[in-house]
């Protein structure tokens, strides 16, 4: 009967009270609860495995690998690849990757793994999705490169399409080649329309590498002992769960975090209290006017951290009574992917003065964009700026056929259902497992952060979360990593993703889960 219980607990919840456990004296204890509600605790009892399914089917073939060896590539990795490129290989055994399909990838043995990362929340509709290859097909046999100094169809059609995307007066458009080139100028942008200077974003922020952009991103492993990112104010990030406030109806999400809340109807005091931080940042950290104000609807690289549902309404209102303009990084919630709005930013129910997009813009393909108003753009042309490679032919041709996709394809309404469900059901992993302190997001934007334990909030530790990984890798499930302490599992896959894929990784991820409490 437990282990019969214990197999349902994704898809069903026990009648009478939620299925739950406790750990005393480093011993397991579950309760299971009749559907009379009567208590049925059986101590001493470990955690139970749960049975892993068979990966879901995939009528795909990946052609045979016969290329290199593995010893070669990392051979070559080691000596020809700048050392950055192994600080940020994934796994202690890397994947070697040959071949992708949708939400599929296949190493060079031909094992296949369901991708549940999508290249870093860059896959939005699917790897190698056949509508969007066989435009890239099309215009590759037309033509490769042009730049836009001269005029040619692709670039026009593609900023007009994604102008339709978005409210007025955002309809000014820069293509550019990555996410930190698109902030680098948005940061450009904002400074030269107020003729101010200092811009303020989160802590535990992440907008770019780019010299420029490592001013707004706000966590040491990125940061370089250099001078660079001038003129940027990092102010507390209002996270309801690791920060100092926080309670159960602070986020727009299917799930609330642990924390208990005595707010009154209608009224949120974490809010009020992270709007007050950002009020002292505005009265001692910076001028009296300021630039901007840059923030990601759902934090990525951050580990998917949300903040109370008014916050940006408010931080808008004062960063623009201060000369400022807003901004929303929509790197990683764009397209769809919060699956209840198409941009981020709409579900704070605000409007941005600039928007930036990369990644899921091109579904893999490198592309940027820096969305603004007539007004804001107007100052860019106080000098000349020129882009090589933004908006090319390729570019523009392909980032199309993923707008028409997620269209035609209800990419959207796939990722809230799927989304939803799978945060429902990680929040009943959350209730049963001590190390799980959190489960958060929104649609395909989804983050669990691990903790020693609920209480501390303290977060797992490196070498622990890098077991769990590890182990959800060679069951054949990839996620992410982020967090300012590499402590919370990103959950951010190709929007094409089903519920047989959902229930696939919730089974594989409880079993890691399992067998690390085993080892523990």
């Amino acid at each position: 009967m437990l282990n019969n219980l214990y197999r349902v607990l994704f898809r069903h919840t026990v009648r009478g009270k939620p299925f739950s456990a406790d750990h005393r004296c480093g011993q397991s204890w579950f309760r299971f609860y009749s559907s009379s509600g009567t208590l049925c605790q059986k101590s001493a009892l470990k955690y139970q495995s749960t049975h892993v399914p068979e990966m879901p089917p995939c009528d795909f073939t990946p052609e045979e690998y016969k290329g290199m060896s593995k010893d070669q590539m990392m051979q070559i990795r080691q000596q020809n690849c700048n050392p950055m490129t192994m600080k940020v290989t994934s796994y202690k055994r890397p994947v070697f990757i040959h071949q992708g399909h949708m939400q599929w990838l296949w190493d060079v043995d031909g094992k296949r793994y369901l991708d549940l990362f999508a290249g870093v929340a860059t896959v939005s509709v699917g790897h190698c999705h056949p509508r969007v290859t066989e435009a890239a097909v099309r215009q590759l046999k037309k033509l490769w490169h042009t730049t836009n100094i001269y005029v040619y169809p692709p670039i026009h059609e593609y900023c007009e399409k994604l102008a339709s995307y978005l409210p007025d007066p955002l309809k000014v458009i820069y293509l550019t080649n990555s996410g930190s080139e698109a902030n680098d100028l948005a940061m450009l942008m904002a400074r030269l329309y107020t003729g101010n200077f200092d811009i303020i974003t989160f802590r535990n922020s992440y907008h770019g590498g780019s010299p420029q952009t490592m001013g707004l991103t706000s966590n040491a492993a990125y940061k370089y002992p250099v001078p660079s990112g001038l003129g940027c104010t990092n102010t507390m990030c209002p996270d309801v769960f690791r920060g100092i406030w926080g309670g159960s109806h602070c986020r727009d999400s299917p799930v609330q975090t642990i924390r208990e809340c005595s707010c009154p109807q209608g009224c949120c005091v974490a809010n009020e209290n992270y709007i007050g931080q950002l009020k002292d940042t505005f009265a001692t950290s910076v001028p009296s006017q300021i630039a901007a104000f840059f923030a990601e609807p759902i934090q990525g690289v951050g580990g998917a951290v949300q903040y109370p549902k008014n916050y940006l309404k408010e931080a808008y209102k004062l960063v623009r009574e201060r000369g400022g303009v807003c901004i929303a990084d929509e790197v990683q919630t764009g397209f769809g992917r919060t699956g209840s709005h198409f941009w981020g930013f709409q579900g704070h129910g605000v409007i941005p003065d600039i928007v930036t997009m990369a990644k899921g813009i091109g579904n893999g393909f490198p592309m940027g964009a820096v969305v603004t108003t007539p007004e804001i753009a107007a100052s860019f042309a106080k000098a000349v700026h020129f882009n090589t490679f933004g908006g090319n032919p390729v570019a523009c041709t392909v980032a199309s056929a993923v707008l028409d996709t997620i269209t035609t394809e209800g990419i959207q309404q796939n990722s809230l259902e799927v989304g939803t469900y799978l945060l429902t059901q990680l929040a009943k992993l959350r209730d049963t497992y001590e190390i799980i302190g959190d489960v958060r997001g929104k649609g395909l934007q989804i983050g669990v952060e691990m903790v020693k334990d609920k209480t501390s909030r303290e977060p797992l530790p490196v070498h622990a979360v890098g077991e769990i990984f590890e182990d959800i890798k060679d069951m054949g499930v990839l996620i992410g990593k982020g967090g300012l302490f590499g402590q919370t599992f990103r959950i951010q896959p190709p929007m094409c993703i089903t519920l047989e894929d959902a229930d696939f990784f919730l089974a594989v991820f409880n079993k890691a889960l399992f067998k690390y409490m085993e080892r523990r």
